[in-house]
């Protein structure tokens, strides 16, 4: 099943349409989704490493707007569209716990960990930072250095060394995911444990 699901992600990233699901991917990320644009950014890149830097613009440039909407929510309409999409989500607590501890420096620290690494979940800071009222043209200058590294890094990092890795996912694939929920599972045991 494992590797269907693999070989369908990789044909649907070769795909014409593929370019417009990353746009509209990376842009709901940032404001209201919870799947990271990289699920289809990476095999896209794998697919078409010749697009690689063409990827990471479209992902860069329609995240930030995405961040952009999410601080709008945050700062015009928290209580009728954030709140409800925050508790979808069991982020909530989270939420409150950050806004009340949290200044304008440690939102940007908290913009920068969330575009480089997605720690907290990008969604939430850039809700947390209209909630806030953090100046907006710092935000934007902000999501835009901070996802364009994410983006930019990952594409060269595919373009130099994608085959090997390609390779290596397809000989490695079950145990990869193994791997990969067992650290989501300590992940969150993580999470319940220091919360």
């Amino acid at each position: 099943m494992l590797r269907r699901l693999y070989d369908w992600t990789m044909s649907l990233a070769a795909r014409p349409a593929a370019e417009a699901w990353l746009a509209l991917i990376s842009f709901v990320e940032s404001s209201i989704f919870f799947i990271p644009a990289d699920i289809l950014f990476i095999p896209m890149t794998l697919s078409r490493p010749e697009r690689a830097w063409r990827y990471a613009f479209v992902a860069t440039a329609t995240s930030v707007l995405g961040g952009i909407a999410g601080w709008y929510l945050g700062y015009f309409a928290f209580e009728a569209v954030a709140r409800p999409i925050l508790e979808f989500y069991g982020k909530l607590n989270a939420f409150e716990a950050m806004r009340d501890s949290a200044d304008a420096s440690t939102i940007l620290l908290l913009l920068i960990t969330s575009g480089l690494a997605h720690l907290p979940p990008i969604k939430v800071v850039t809700i947390l930072s209209g909630a806030m009222h953090v100046n907006i043209w710092l935000f934007i200058v902000a999501a835009l250095v901070t996802r364009g590294a994410r983006f930019y890094f990952l594409a060269w990092l595919l373009r130099r060394y994608g085959e090997p890795i390609r390779h290596f996912i397809e000989k490695r694939l079950g145990m990869i995911a193994g791997v990969a929920a067992a650290v989501v599972i300590l992940l969150y045991i993580l999470y319940k444990y220091l919360h």
